[in-house]
Formats: C-alpha cells, structure tokens, sequence
C-alpha cells in the first residue's frame, strides 16, 4: 500500500556488507558465525557488537555503538553511501561507567531521505589511532504524507531458554524482517529474558536437542548491573541481529522481563534464585542496562527524567505512543477494587497520554502497549499481571484506569486510535466495542498481538467481556513453551498508504506466510 519498497535496494546492501564484515574482522569469524567479541589488549578500538539507530524522526535520531575499550564515538552522515561528503558528529567518550555503549544524537537531518552513517572509533589518548568504520543506514520520517510509512512490530527475545541456535541459524525471524526493508521496527518489549537461563542443550519432546550459544551472564538469573549488562550483550552475538541493527531503525519499550517474570514496583521476592530480593533495586540496574544498550531518546536527554514512555512523531501520517506499563503500576493482585487511581501506568502518565493524544495531528496514533488489555494474563492462582482480571462485568481495578482513557478518547473525539502489543507469544486480532461490552462509554477500537519474536510459544489466553472484545483472528500452539523449531515465530506489519491514509494490518508468520490482514479506514473516531 505505501509507496516503500519492501526489496532491500542495492546500495544498502553495499552499506551492511561493509558493517557486517567490519564486525565479522573484529571478531575474527565469519559474519555468519556466533562468537563472543574478544576484548583485545592492544590495538585500535573495535565496534564488533554492531551499531543501531533509534527513536527516528523527520529531523532527527540516535546512533548506538559498543566499543572494545576506551574510545571516542565519531558519527560521519551522508546522503550517499560513497561518503563523499560528510557531516561529522561527535560524541561521547565511552568506558567503563556504560559498559563501553555510547549514543549520539543526529539533528538538522533531511527529511524523508535515505541517511548512510559510519561510526569511527578513536583512542582518547591518540586521535589519529582509529578503528575499522562500522557503517549503517536508515530512513528518515517523511514530511510529506503521501510518502507512506511501512513499520513491524513483535517482542519476546531469548525467552524460556531457547536461545541464540546456530543449527537453525539463530534468530532467523531478524532476517526475515530485514528482507521487508521497514521504515522503523517497533519492539513491544521483552527484550531480554533476565530471568531466564539459557542451558547448552535442551532435549525436545520428540527427541531432537535444540542447542544454545552460551555466555557466564545467561547462566543465572540476572542480579548484579554486569549481568543485566551481559543478557543485552547476548543477542548481540546473533548476527541476524547485528545486520538488522545496522538497516532498520528501532521504537524500543520495556515489559516484565527485562527485570524478572511479571515484577511491579516495591515488591519483595521470595525466589530462592534471587540473593537481591527488593526488585526496585533490580529494576535499577535493569534500566541502567537497557539504556545503555538501546537508543532511547528520553533515556538520553540531558536534563529531563529518565523515562520510557515517550511520543515518537514520524511524520504527518503517524505518532508513535510508547507506554510503560511496568514501572508507574500498582501490585499485582485479585484486580477487583472499585477505586484505582495507580492502575497499570500510574496517574501521571494517564495524564501524560491524556494530554499528548489530545495535541496529535497525525493520521493514525498507534498507542504501543507492552501488555494486551483484554487478554487475561494471570500472576499465581489468585493474581492478575496485565489489565483484565477474567471479571465480565463493570470495569474494576486496572481496568478503571483503561476506562477512563477510552471515555477520554471518545468524549475528544480523538480518531485512529489503535494498539499494538506483544507479551503473550502468540499472534491475534481482538476487535473492541461498546455493543459487546460492560462498560459502554467508548468508541471501537482494535488491538493487535505479535510475537514471540525468539522465544517459546504459548496457547491463547482468555478473553475477558469488560470492553467487549471479539477475537477476529488467533494463531497460538495447543501446549506451552513450544520452541521455534516447534512453532514458528511471529511478526506484525503496518503499511500507511500516502494517498488514501488506509493503514493496513498484517499478522506475519516466519517463513514468509501472512496470516491475517486487515485494512482500517482514517478519519475515524472507532473502527
């Protein structure tokens, strides 16, 4: 539907093949090969983890590399890929403080435009002492709305101990992606499994051995800064991963996981794995992690709140909302109180999105959710972890807060409205109306699930009528934690066209097979 091509152009190719060999000479393997980056004692500074951009707007975005050692991040842009012409960027001093990460921020880009960067490493001692350039690319947000804007989304990586496979070539999904040549991916959350242990081998129910790459880091539950650090680090050794990093551009959010299995703040664990049991200061080093290993822009200003929920503008046609369900909630609990001001995102951020879904111009506003909102997601026998708490009737504690917003949007009359998550590891469409529903006060809306992206799969999870859902469509296994030599992985798609402003959905398997399609109409207030 929008004017973007998914054939991956021949000049980007030229750009990956030179980041990809860049990283494959640093580790001194092939660049299909999974290995660990050597940190050599002498030398010059080497970027063999890859490099990626982040939270990319018309004008804007963010470059992110990992050094070797102490070093100096230069960023050159250009138009071409012969970087003839250059602008310089230059960037932080990266040590031991972020784990050698750093991320420069790019202004006064052209809009629309296909922008090729390499990242140079320096010696801070000795300037003119650099590594070999690592070379990546990405599009800018277009200012123009009949350009159109073609994104993925999925989440869930590394999950339930199936990890990095060399014998079916690791996160195959990654490359499936890349092949589609998105304008941006957006990444649902669960972007690492700190909880889970990635053993050498696990024996499948019909007797085939899935094999893992293995690290020190994925060998435990993740407690210290350094081990948040090294389950990061470990989907970096995919390089799948690394080539998709180097072409698309990423929306990064957080859920459970980048923590430990269905957290919330101020809770006190009693797992024995665990020698830390208050999870904030968990959390802590968690989010220290991941904005060092992502480039996130609100975890990156200067001066402003770290802060995952943000508004990501990609031209006229779109505005990106990413939310955080995780950090601002209450407990988990039975979710059956009559009075819930804290909810699932907290009183300020429902204020937050209040006020930035009211100030949007764009076409479509796609509200990025890391937990679905009618799905029933448990947390023990007696607690709910996500939204919905299997109740039918009138909207009751997290589900208070959810109420409100869509009263919000409704009374606004605030149009092209819809969400996308990921959590549950499978793939569906749920369609929300007032007709259906306890509580009525709301306009329709869909929501879409995708995912897992690299982890196991999980049958479906009940419905709960509060807003009315209609499951259109659902693709999950029979049983739990099925691999993905079991199951295969899913992705989603999001095509705006310029001319029409039909966004079009598609619930994407790996292998290529689209399962489920849907073309939503603008200018409207509910679907």
């Amino acid at each position: 539907m929008s004017h973007r091509t998914p054939a991956t152009p021949p000049a980007r190719r030229t750009v990956l093949r030179g980041s990809l060999a860049a990283s494959a000479a640093a580790l001194g393997v092939g660049a299909g090969a999974f290995a660990t980056p050597a940190l050599a004692l002498s030398g010059r500074p080497s970027a063999a983890w890859g490099v990626q951009t982040g939270d990319v707007t018309a004008h804007a975005g963010l470059v992110w590399v990992r050094s070797d050692r102490p070093a100096r991040m230069i960023v050159e842009t250009s138009s071409g890929e012969s970087f003839r012409r250059v602008h310089r960027h230059y960037g932080p001093l990266l040590g031991p403080g972020t784990d050698f990460t750093g991320t420069t921020a790019l202004r006064g880009l052209p809009a629309g435009e296909q922008i090729h960067y390499r990242v140079t490493l320096a010696d801070p001692d000795d300037p003119r002492r650099t590594g070999e350039p690592v070379t990546g690319t990405f599009r800018t947000a277009p200012d123009r709305r009949r350009d159109g804007v073609r994104f993925l989304w999925s989440g869930d990586i590394a999950g339930q101990g199936w990890g990095i496979n060399p014998d079916i070539g690791g996160f195959r999904a990654y490359e499936e992606m890349r092949r589609l040549n998105p304008d941006f991916f957006l990444c649902s959350g669960d972007t690492i499994y700190a909880d889970g242990v990635i053993q050498p081998s696990v024996t499948l129910p019909d007797g085939r051995v899935w094999r893992n790459v293995t690290t020190p880091e994925k060998s435990k539950v993740a407690e210290t800064l350094d081990e948040y650090r090294g389950n990061f680090r470990y989907n970096l050794l995919d390089h799948n991963v690394r080539a998709f990093n180097a072409q698309v551009p990423s929306i990064v959010q957080w859920d459970d996981h980048e923590v430990r299995n269905n957290w919330y703040p101020g809770q006190i664990l009693d797992d024995p794995r665990y020698t830390e049991k208050d999870v904030d200061v968990l959390a802590a080093r968690a989010s220290r992690a991941f904005g060092e290993y992502f480039p996130v822009s609100t975890l990156h200003a200067r001066g402003a709140e770290r802060r995952m929920n943000r508004v990501v503008r990609y031209g006229p046609l779109l505005d990106v909302f990413v939310l955080d369900m995780r950090s601002y909630r209450n407990a988990n609990s039975p979710g059956r109180q009559a009075d819930d001001t804290t909810g699932i995102l907290g009183a300020e951020q429902l204020e937050w999105l209040k006020r930035e879904l009211s100030r949007s111009r764009a076409v479509w506003k796609v509200l990025a959710a890391d937990m679905p909102l009618g799905l029933v997601v448990t947390d023990g026998a007696t607690d709910f972890e996500a939204v919905a708490q299997g109740d039918p009737g009138a909207p009751l504690g997290r589900e208070l807060q959810i109420a409100e917003l869509l009263r919000f949007v409704k009374h606004r009359r605030i149009t092209g409205t819809l969400w996308l998550t990921a959590d549950v590891h499978y793939t569906s469409a749920q369609h929300y109306a007032p007709e259906r529903a306890a509580f009525k006060d709301f306009a329709p809306f869909w929501e879409f699930v995708s995912g897992p992206l690299a982890a196991g799969g999980f049958p479906a999870n009940k419905l709960d009528a509060t807003f009315g859902p209609d499951r259109v469509f659902v693709r999950a296994p029979e049983r739990a934690n099925l691999s993905p030599m079991e199951t295969p992985q899913y992705f989603g798609e999001v095509d705006i066209d310029g001319d029409s402003g039909e966004l079009t959905v598609r619930l994407r398997a790996e292998g290529g097979t689209v399962l489920f399609s849907k073309v939503l109409q603008p200018g409207r207030v509910g679907q």
